[in-house]
């Protein structure tokens, strides 16, 4: 992590091993997509190294010879402008030419950079959308995808206990198990996202344009392709959001969110706008009109029928448990911050006499025999 700080030019970047591993088959296990959101202005120099190995695996008998030899005219007329007037010019092209698999790179050039060029003239200037289909494009397979087809939200539980309230509509896909050092999702329409905390692997909510950093907190997030703007609200907890990698505006920012603040990031221009009163804005108050919004889940000797049915209008589910078993249980807790998976565990350990819960979908068992 400490050496990458100092890589100044694409070389650097396509010396190191573990930026090949992540290029070539997206095992990130050296965080390499979190180094670039820290490191924005190195962000366009690491797409450049990325295209160069990409650029790898297009079939060399797919260019002609003077195609290849026009590229490589081209290629070494922009590196010696490039570094035209500094001391090291000879040995950075020397450098570049004794990497023999970078000479394979060379040969098939005219790709890298036709795909440099896109990459300056379409998504730097600011003209371009990055959606769904672009992010999730080239995983290796290992995202599930669920998709709400219904008319009302579904709730989904990823591997780290983390919950989504999926609204109608919309998409989100995966991992079955989050590995590496960081958790990332990528949503196409509108969630609420209750994140459970593990601070040592940072949560990502790519949504088109954007990228949703957090930690452990709950906030929504509307990002329908049809639209002309995506919104980010908050409500417990502290979110960074920033836009994504691959369509970087010229200016470079991220922008921190508390609760019961919001962004919206208009896709034509590519801007930011926080929103520090949310209920002066139309758009935003319909937002969190939505029941989970307005639930409170701060409970003082609430009885554990009420507390049931407090979730059930927040996540719109079914909550089957033993009334008569339960119907002199009382329970004081907090519960504002934890994902759906915590809130049960919670109340069932305070339940006591070896509760449990069962969730498939939309349907929750509680299984007991008794308060304490």
């Amino acid at each position: 992590m400490r050496q990458r700080n100092n890589y100044t030019e694409i070389e650097d970047f396509l010396d190191d091993p573990s930026f090949q591993i992540w290029v070539r088959t997206k095992d990130d296990q050296q965080g390499w997509e979190e180094w670039t959101l820290e490191n924005p202005q190195r962000a366009k120099l690491v797409e450049e190294a990325r295209l160069w190995l990409l650029a790898m695996k297009v079939p060399q008998d797919s260019l002609t010879p003077t195609d290849i030899e026009l590229a490589l005219q081209s290629t070494w007329l922009k590196i010696d402008q490039k570094i035209a007037g500094e001391k090291s010019a000879k040995k950075s092209v020397v450098k570049l030419w004794q990497n023999s698999w970078f000479r394979g790179v060379a040969a098939v050039f005219l790709f890298g950079l036709i795909s440099g060029l896109m990459y300056t003239n379409y998504f730097v200037s600011g003209h371009a959308s990055v959606n769904y289909a672009t992010l999730i494009d080239g995983n290796d397979g290992g995202l599930v995808e669920q998709t709400n087809n219904s008319s009302k939200p579904q709730i989904i539980t990823l591997s780290d206990g983390s919950s989504v309230l999926l609204q109608p509509k919309s998409k989100l896909s995966y991992p079955k198990i989050f590995n590496g050092n960081d958790r990332k999702v990528y949503l196409s329409g509108e969630g609420f996202f209750e994140i459970s905390k593990n601070p040592e692997k940072p949560f990502y909510v790519f949504a088109n344009e954007i990228v949703t950093k957090v930690v452990g907190t709950s906030f929504r997030i509307k990002a329908y392709a049809n639209e002309p703007s995506i919104e980010v609200l908050v409500r417990t907890g502290v979110v960074k959001v920033r836009s994504n990698q691959l369509i970087r505006s010229i200016k470079d920012e991220e922008v921190a969110l508390l609760p019961n603040q919001a962004l919206r990031f208009t896709r034509e221009n590519l801007s930011f706008k926080k929103i520090t009163d949310i209920t002066q804005d139309e758009s935003l108050s319909r937002m969190v009109s939505s029941t989970i919004e307005q639930l409170s889940f701060e409970f003082t000797d609430i009885p554990l029928e009420q507390i049931f049915k407090t979730i059930e209008q927040a996540y719109l589910v079914d909550i089957d448990f033993p009334k008569d078993k339960l119907k002199d249980c009382h329970l004081t807790t907090s519960l504002s911050d934890q994902p759906l998976p915590e809130k049960l565990k919670i109340i069932c350990k305070s339940i006591g006499n070896d509760s449990s819960y069962i969730m498939n979908g939309n349907q929750i068992i509680i299984l007991s025999n008794g308060c304490n």
